[in-house]
Protein backbone atom coordinates (compact mmCIF):
# COMPACT_ATOMS: atom_id res chain seq x y z
CA UNK A 1 0.00 0.00 0.00
CA UNK A 2 1.02 3.07 -0.88
CA UNK A 3 1.84 5.87 1.57
CA UNK A 4 -0.07 9.37 0.63
CA UNK A 5 2.19 12.49 0.45
CA UNK A 6 1.41 15.99 2.82
CA UNK A 7 3.07 18.86 1.81
CA UNK A 8 4.69 20.25 5.18
CA UNK A 9 3.81 23.72 5.79
CA UNK A 10 7.51 24.29 7.21
CA UNK A 11 8.66 23.11 3.60
CA UNK A 12 6.02 25.24 1.55
CA UNK A 13 6.69 28.46 3.88
CA UNK A 14 10.68 28.23 2.48
CA UNK A 15 9.50 27.61 -0.55
CA UNK A 16 7.42 30.81 -0.72
CA UNK A 17 10.34 32.86 1.20
CA UNK A 18 13.17 31.95 -1.42
CA UNK A 19 10.50 33.11 -4.08
CA UNK A 20 9.78 36.42 -2.79
CA UNK A 21 13.74 36.81 -1.77
CA UNK A 22 14.57 35.77 -5.00
CA UNK A 23 18.02 33.89 -3.43
CA UNK A 24 18.63 31.27 -0.99
CA UNK A 25 20.48 33.24 1.81
CA UNK A 26 18.31 36.11 1.87
CA UNK A 27 15.44 33.85 2.48
CA UNK A 28 17.30 31.94 4.92
CA UNK A 29 18.18 34.93 6.61
CA UNK A 30 14.75 36.20 7.02
CA UNK A 31 13.97 32.87 8.27
CA UNK A 32 16.44 32.63 10.84
CA UNK A 33 17.89 29.57 9.29
CA UNK A 34 20.95 28.59 7.93
CA UNK A 35 21.67 28.31 4.20
CA UNK A 36 22.44 24.83 4.03
CA UNK A 37 19.31 23.80 6.44
CA UNK A 38 16.85 25.68 3.84
CA UNK A 39 18.72 23.83 0.54
CA UNK A 40 17.94 20.88 2.42
CA UNK A 41 14.41 21.76 3.16
CA UNK A 42 13.91 22.80 -0.36
CA UNK A 43 15.12 19.66 -1.70
CA UNK A 44 12.67 18.10 0.48
CA UNK A 45 9.53 19.77 -1.32
CA UNK A 46 10.95 19.00 -4.28
CA UNK A 47 11.24 15.13 -3.90
CA UNK A 48 7.56 15.32 -2.22
CA UNK A 49 6.77 17.30 -5.28
CA UNK A 50 8.72 15.04 -7.87
CA UNK A 51 9.67 17.40 -9.85
CA UNK A 52 12.44 20.43 -9.62
CA UNK A 53 11.05 23.97 -8.08
CA UNK A 54 13.51 26.24 -8.62
CA UNK A 55 16.29 27.40 -11.15
CA UNK A 56 19.59 27.95 -8.87
CA UNK A 57 22.02 30.22 -10.25
CA UNK A 58 24.69 32.44 -8.66
CA UNK A 59 22.65 35.47 -8.94
CA UNK A 60 19.38 33.73 -6.96
CA UNK A 61 16.46 31.96 -8.15
CA UNK A 62 13.77 31.59 -9.97
CA UNK A 63 10.94 29.15 -10.44
CA UNK A 64 10.55 26.42 -12.88
CA UNK A 65 7.06 25.41 -14.23
CA UNK A 66 6.50 23.15 -11.26
CA UNK A 67 7.63 26.23 -9.16
CA UNK A 68 4.49 28.77 -10.81
CA UNK A 69 1.95 25.58 -10.42
CA UNK A 70 2.71 25.01 -6.81
CA UNK A 71 3.18 28.50 -5.40
CA UNK A 72 -0.56 29.85 -5.42
CA UNK A 73 -1.36 26.40 -3.52
CA UNK A 74 1.95 26.72 -1.31
CA UNK A 75 0.41 30.47 -0.73
CA UNK A 76 -2.77 29.89 -0.03
CA UNK A 77 -2.10 26.88 2.57
CA UNK A 78 0.25 29.43 4.79
CA UNK A 79 -2.60 32.30 4.50
CA UNK A 80 -5.02 29.69 5.66
CA UNK A 81 -3.06 28.27 8.36
CA UNK A 82 -2.15 31.67 9.72
CA UNK A 83 -5.66 32.78 9.62
CA UNK A 84 -6.91 29.45 11.07
CA UNK A 85 -4.66 30.02 14.08
CA UNK A 86 -5.56 33.28 14.44
CA UNK A 87 -9.02 33.15 14.60
CA UNK A 88 -11.47 33.26 17.83
CA UNK A 89 -14.56 31.68 15.80
CA UNK A 90 -16.41 35.53 15.68
CA UNK A 91 -17.26 36.49 12.34
CA UNK A 92 -16.03 39.80 11.08
CA UNK A 93 -18.06 42.01 9.07
CA UNK A 94 -17.95 45.55 7.69
CA UNK A 95 -16.33 47.23 4.33
CA UNK A 96 -13.05 47.64 3.95
CA UNK A 97 -11.00 49.19 1.00
CA UNK A 98 -7.46 48.56 0.06
CA UNK A 99 -5.11 50.11 -2.17
CA UNK A 100 -2.85 48.09 -4.23
CA UNK A 101 0.15 48.70 -6.09
CA UNK A 102 -0.63 47.25 -9.79
CA UNK A 103 2.27 45.09 -10.24
CA UNK A 104 1.07 44.11 -5.92
CA UNK A 105 -2.32 42.98 -7.11
CA UNK A 106 -1.31 41.27 -10.29
CA UNK A 107 0.61 38.56 -7.99
CA UNK A 108 -0.96 36.60 -5.82
CA UNK A 109 -1.24 38.69 -3.06
CA UNK A 110 -5.09 39.31 -3.60
CA UNK A 111 -5.92 35.58 -3.20
CA UNK A 112 -5.30 36.30 0.64
CA UNK A 113 -7.90 38.37 0.71
CA UNK A 114 -10.33 35.81 -1.20
CA UNK A 115 -9.00 33.70 1.58
CA UNK A 116 -10.13 36.04 4.09
CA UNK A 117 -13.56 36.48 2.37
CA UNK A 118 -14.62 33.19 2.40
CA UNK A 119 -14.35 32.65 6.07
CA UNK A 120 -15.79 36.03 6.43
CA UNK A 121 -18.96 35.81 4.09
CA UNK A 122 -20.19 39.18 6.24
CA UNK A 123 -17.58 40.92 5.04
CA UNK A 124 -16.87 43.02 1.93
CA UNK A 125 -13.01 43.94 0.77
CA UNK A 126 -12.52 46.49 -2.25
CA UNK A 127 -9.14 45.85 -3.87
CA UNK A 128 -8.60 49.64 -5.79
CA UNK A 129 -5.53 50.24 -7.98
CA UNK A 130 -5.28 53.90 -8.98
CA UNK A 131 -3.03 56.69 -9.41
CA UNK A 132 -1.25 58.10 -6.31
CA UNK A 133 -3.25 61.51 -5.93
CA UNK A 134 -7.03 58.83 -6.53
CA UNK A 135 -5.69 56.88 -3.82
CA UNK A 136 -5.07 59.68 -1.63
CA UNK A 137 -8.75 61.49 -2.52
CA UNK A 138 -9.92 57.64 -2.06
CA UNK A 139 -7.97 57.49 1.32
CA UNK A 140 -9.10 60.65 2.60
CA UNK A 141 -12.63 59.86 1.38
CA UNK A 142 -12.87 56.79 3.69
CA UNK A 143 -13.37 54.66 0.66
CA UNK A 144 -9.80 53.18 1.58
CA UNK A 145 -8.34 51.83 5.06
CA UNK A 146 -5.09 50.36 4.01
CA UNK A 147 -2.71 51.23 1.31
CA UNK A 148 0.11 49.14 0.16
CA UNK A 149 2.70 50.51 -2.15
CA UNK A 150 6.09 51.88 -2.29
CA UNK A 151 6.65 53.88 0.48
CA UNK A 152 7.25 56.83 -1.19
CA UNK A 153 4.03 56.84 -2.52
CA UNK A 154 1.67 55.78 0.10
CA UNK A 155 -0.60 58.43 1.40
CA UNK A 156 0.24 58.44 4.99
CA UNK A 157 3.57 57.39 7.52
CA UNK A 158 4.00 53.57 7.31
CA UNK A 159 3.11 51.45 9.80
CA UNK A 160 5.59 49.03 8.96
CA UNK A 161 8.12 48.26 5.36
CA UNK A 162 8.92 45.17 3.94
CA UNK A 163 11.94 45.18 1.02
CA UNK A 164 11.29 42.80 -2.17
CA UNK A 165 13.57 42.49 -4.55
CA UNK A 166 13.56 42.81 -8.92
CA UNK A 167 14.53 41.00 -11.18
CA UNK A 168 15.20 41.09 -15.01
CA UNK A 169 12.92 39.43 -17.35
CA UNK A 170 14.04 39.24 -20.47
CA UNK A 171 11.80 38.75 -24.21
CA UNK A 172 12.47 35.64 -26.38
CA UNK A 173 14.59 35.97 -28.57
CA UNK A 174 16.19 39.11 -27.15
CA UNK A 175 19.97 39.25 -26.93
CA UNK A 176 20.96 40.86 -23.43
CA UNK A 177 24.70 41.64 -24.99
CA UNK A 178 22.85 44.20 -27.62
CA UNK A 179 24.19 47.73 -27.79
CA UNK A 180 22.26 49.78 -27.11
CA UNK A 181 20.34 47.36 -24.50
CA UNK A 182 16.44 47.75 -25.59
CA UNK A 183 14.35 48.31 -22.73
CA UNK A 184 10.84 48.08 -21.69
CA UNK A 185 9.96 50.93 -19.05
CA UNK A 186 6.71 51.70 -16.94
CA UNK A 187 6.55 55.16 -18.12
CA UNK A 188 6.82 58.46 -16.20
CA UNK A 189 6.34 59.01 -13.13
CA UNK A 190 7.59 55.84 -12.03
CA UNK A 191 10.31 55.35 -9.51
CA UNK A 192 11.35 51.93 -10.83
CA UNK A 193 11.99 53.00 -14.43
CA UNK A 194 14.20 55.65 -12.43
CA UNK A 195 16.17 53.14 -10.64
CA UNK A 196 16.52 50.32 -13.59
CA UNK A 197 18.13 53.21 -15.87
CA UNK A 198 20.48 54.36 -13.16
CA UNK A 199 21.71 50.90 -12.97
CA UNK A 200 22.22 50.50 -15.96
CA UNK A 201 24.24 53.89 -16.20
CA UNK A 202 26.28 52.46 -13.28
CA UNK A 203 27.10 49.09 -15.42
CA UNK A 204 28.13 51.74 -18.77
CA UNK A 205 25.46 49.91 -20.43
CA UNK A 206 24.46 51.66 -23.43
CA UNK A 207 20.54 51.60 -23.36
CA UNK A 208 17.48 52.88 -25.67
CA UNK A 209 13.56 52.70 -24.99
CA UNK A 210 12.05 50.01 -27.04
CA UNK A 211 8.84 50.05 -25.57
CA UNK A 212 6.99 52.14 -22.15
CA UNK A 213 3.57 51.30 -20.72
CA UNK A 214 1.92 53.21 -17.68
CA UNK A 215 0.51 49.33 -17.15
CA UNK A 216 1.48 46.16 -15.99
CA UNK A 217 -0.23 44.02 -18.52
CA UNK A 218 1.46 46.58 -21.28
CA UNK A 219 5.03 45.94 -20.17
CA UNK A 220 3.97 41.91 -19.82
CA UNK A 221 3.13 42.00 -23.43
CA UNK A 222 5.61 44.05 -24.93
CA UNK A 223 8.19 41.62 -22.75
CA UNK A 224 6.18 38.69 -24.74
CA UNK A 225 6.52 39.86 -27.92
CA UNK A 226 10.38 40.04 -27.77
CA UNK A 227 10.74 43.72 -27.66
CA UNK A 228 13.38 44.15 -24.75
CA UNK A 229 14.13 43.30 -21.11
CA UNK A 230 12.59 44.86 -18.15
CA UNK A 231 12.63 44.67 -14.28
CA UNK A 232 9.87 43.04 -12.87
CA UNK A 233 8.98 41.94 -8.97
CA UNK A 234 9.97 37.90 -9.12
CA UNK A 235 5.73 37.20 -8.34
CA UNK A 236 5.03 38.37 -12.14
CA UNK A 237 7.50 36.75 -13.87
CA UNK A 238 6.26 34.33 -16.56
CA UNK A 239 9.00 31.35 -17.28
CA UNK A 240 9.59 32.17 -20.44
CA UNK A 241 10.98 35.44 -19.33
CA UNK A 242 13.41 34.49 -17.18
CA UNK A 243 16.89 36.37 -17.61
CA UNK A 244 19.05 33.05 -16.80
CA UNK A 245 22.46 34.27 -17.34
CA UNK A 246 22.02 37.49 -15.19
CA UNK A 247 25.90 38.50 -15.17
CA UNK A 248 25.16 40.31 -18.42
CA UNK A 249 22.88 42.63 -17.24
CA UNK A 250 23.64 45.01 -14.05
CA UNK A 251 22.40 43.97 -9.99
CA UNK A 252 18.83 45.28 -9.21
CA UNK A 253 17.82 47.65 -6.60
CA UNK A 254 15.45 46.49 -3.94
CA UNK A 255 12.33 47.81 -3.99
CA UNK A 256 10.62 49.06 -0.63
CA UNK A 257 7.09 48.64 0.19
CA UNK A 258 5.17 49.82 2.88
CA UNK A 259 1.71 49.84 4.80
CA UNK A 260 -0.28 52.72 5.65
CA UNK A 261 -3.38 52.27 7.55
CA UNK A 262 -6.63 54.98 8.20
CA UNK A 263 -6.24 56.33 11.80
CA UNK A 264 -10.09 55.99 11.95
CA UNK A 265 -10.06 52.02 11.51
CA UNK A 266 -8.01 51.50 15.36
CA UNK A 267 -9.49 48.95 16.94
CA UNK A 268 -11.65 47.55 13.84
CA UNK A 269 -11.28 43.65 14.10
CA UNK A 270 -12.11 43.44 9.72
CA UNK A 271 -9.23 46.43 9.10
CA UNK A 272 -7.05 44.36 11.97
CA UNK A 273 -7.70 41.03 9.81
CA UNK A 274 -7.00 42.57 6.65
CA UNK A 275 -3.62 44.15 7.57
CA UNK A 276 -2.79 41.19 9.25
CA UNK A 277 -3.23 39.03 5.60
CA UNK A 278 -1.46 41.48 3.50
CA UNK A 279 1.73 41.45 5.96
CA UNK A 280 1.81 37.58 5.49
CA UNK A 281 1.17 37.65 2.18
CA UNK A 282 4.01 39.90 1.19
Amino acid sequence: MLMAKDLEIVLLRSFVTAVRAGSISRAATALGQTQPALSQQLRKLEHTVGRPLLHRSPAGVVMTRAGEELLPYAERILSLAAQALAETGGALTGHCGVGLLEDLAASRLPLALADLTRLHPGATLEVLCLSQSATRQAYDAGRVQLVLDEVSDVPGPPRWTVRRPLVWAVGEGVDVKADPLPVVLFSNPCTWRTRVLEALERAERRWQVAFESNSLIGVLGAIRAGLGVAALMPANLEPSMIAHNQDLLPELPDIEFGLTRHPRTDGDPLIDAVEAALRRAI
